[in-house]
This record gives C-alpha cells, structure tokens and sequence, in this order.
C-alpha cells in the first residue's frame, strides 16, 4: 500500500502492509500480530487515517520471533532480547550461542529408508504397528507426500534395534526397552547441564539478556564442551557394562553367591575358580561359608607345603649330627 503521488523507486524501497497483507508474507495470523503488539514485541506501526501501516521492519521482526519460538525461547525471553538489540546492545553474540546450542550435537547425518527397506530389515513381515511405535519414539519420521518412506535421524539407533531384533527380541520389547532408556539418559543430559551452567556458563549468562561479548564466550564455551557428555557417559557406560556382565556370567555359569564390592571375595586376584568348585563348597559347607572355607582351605595348603619344605632340611641336619 503507498500513496499515489509516491515515486516508484520510494515505494519499491519502503514497502508498506496492511495487517493482512503483513500476515500473509510472514504466515503469522492477524490475531498474533496484533498479540505480538499488545505485548511491545512489534514496534508500533504507522497510522494513516483510520489503518494501521506496517514496514519491512515488521516483517523482519515477525521472522525473528518466529525463528526465536522455533529453537525454544518463550515470547518473555524474546522480549528482553529484542529489547537489547533495540537498545543497540546487539544480537549477534546472543544468536550465535542459540545456533550453537540449537545445532546438532552429534556427528551422525540423518538418511531415509523406503517401507519395503525398513520391513527386509526386519524380517521381511510388514508390522504397521510397530512403525508407528517407532514413528511415535522419533526413531522414524515421516516424509511429507512420501508415504512409502521415512526419514531416520539417527541411522545408528535404527541399526541397533535391526541387530537386537535379529538376535531375538521383540520389537515390542525393544520400545520399551527405548523410552526406558531414554528416560535414563535425559536425567543424565539435564543433571549435565545444571552441573555446567552451575560451574561454567553463570558467569557468562548471569546478565538478562546476556551481553554480546558473554554470549559469545558462552558459544565457544559450548564448542569446547560439546563432547565431554558423551565421553563421560561412554566411559562410566564401559565401566559398567564390564562389572555387570561380568556379574550375570558368574550368575549363569552357576555360582549362586553374587560378586559385589562389600561382599568379601572369594578368588585372589587373577585367580578364578571354577563355578563347579564353588558349588561343591556350597553343597559342603553352606552359602554363608564358602569364603570361609576356601580361605582356611588355601591357608592349610601353604602351611602343608611349609612343613613339607622343612621335613628334608630337618632330616639333613640330624643325618649330619649322626655323622659328627
């Protein structure tokens, strides 16, 4: 909209909207504008009669908003933000540290999958509704138009549910197993965080909104700590991945007494016993005695070879007293 004795150029250069004409090019509705306005998140546009005229920059800031909601932000934090970078304080630092906290933390790359790939994968029998359990975890996603394909994002967890299927288990089990697991690992993530911004980020985002100079050491901050999570979590998962199997082996293989750390041992180290040694003890002497038993066992064998050891040098010296 532009007044008719305004030049061409002029009215290419400063565009002008309606209302309606600003919902349409940013796709918000005429209700969010004019909330976004009551809110003071929309600058106020110009009156001209009895209409409202917006600009470009209205435009500019709707898309800003939008972009904003999309990583995460509530409309009280895109406030504060948009009131520094009106007050010239910048958002550069700040925008850079929400694409690197919004951007991805993993290396792997998304792929797709047909629904014929994704059923030979999985025994050939197509099984409707475990791919909407999967659609549901987000193991799956589905494609707009493409109904016959999906999209994975993550292609790793795909191939572990393909291998432990192949080993036996349900895949109902496998969901489950899933969203058990995953609740696990986002109390892990959550208690990372707060460990971190306790520690590391206060410093840098303790100012509301955050100056451009601190969000952008909280950025590279981010860069730097990226990776510990994983490498945390991939050792302590070794560590106990090594104690537990071990632990259900010895539990299977028949040893009855299961290893713990306050329970007093029953090999020496690098020492093992056989399980059908341990049982014998067992049937012997009882549960509650076989640590015991094989310790007085083990001292009375050291003191057996002791003497045995003595009796040679004992008959030497009274043979050599009988020679004198």
């Amino acid at each position: 909209m532009s007044g008719p004795g305004q030049p061409a150029a002029d009215r290419q250069a400063a565009a002008e909207y309606r209302i309606e004409d600003l919902a349409h090019a940013s796709g918000a509705t005429v209700r969010t504008i004019r909330a976004y306005q009551d809110r003071g998140l929309l600058p106020t546009p110009e009156r001209r009669g009895r209409a409202n005229v917006y600009r470009d920059t209205h435009l500019a800031r709707l898309r800003q908003i939008a972009d904003l909601l999309d990583r995460g932000y509530t409309l009280a934090s895109i406030k504060e933000l948009l009131e520094a970078w009106d007050t010239g304080r910048g958002l550069g630092g700040v925008l850079g540290l929400v694409a690197e906290v919004h951007g991805p933390w993993t290396d792997e790359q998304a792929d797709r999958i047909s629904r014929d790939e994704l059923n030979l994968k999985f025994g050939g029998t197509p099984d409707d509704e475990a791919v909407a359990e999967a659609v549901d975890l987000g193991v799956l996603e589905p494609i707009p138009g493409r109904d016959d394909e999906f999209l994975v994002p993550s292609p790793q967890e795909l191939a572990v549910a393909v291998e432990l299927h192949a080993a036996g288990v349900p895949l109902s089990a496998i969901s489950g197993h899933l969203r058990e697991l995953r609740g696990q690992v986002e109390q892990i993530a959550s208690r990372f965080l707060e460990f971190t911004t306790e520690h590391v980020f206060a410093r840098y985002l303790g100012h509301r909104p955050p100056t451009d100079s601190d969000a952008a050491e909280a950025a590279a901050m981010v860069r730097r700590l990226r990776p510990l999570a994983q490498q945390t979590v991939d050792a302590e998962l070794a560590r106990a991945m090594r104690t537990f199997a071990t632990r259900h082996l010895h539990h299977h293989l028949g040893a009855d007494t299961p290893l713990s750390t306050d329970a007093p041992s029953l090999t020496a180290p690098g020492v093992d016993l056989p399980p059908g040694t341990i049982r014998a003890v067992q049937q012997l002497v009882g549960t509650e005695n076989v640590s015991a038993f094989i310790t007085a066992a083990a001292e009375r064998e050291v003191q057996s070879r002791t003497l045995d050891a003595l009796i040679p040098s004992a008959n030497k010296v009274e043979q050599i007293d009988q020679r004198n």
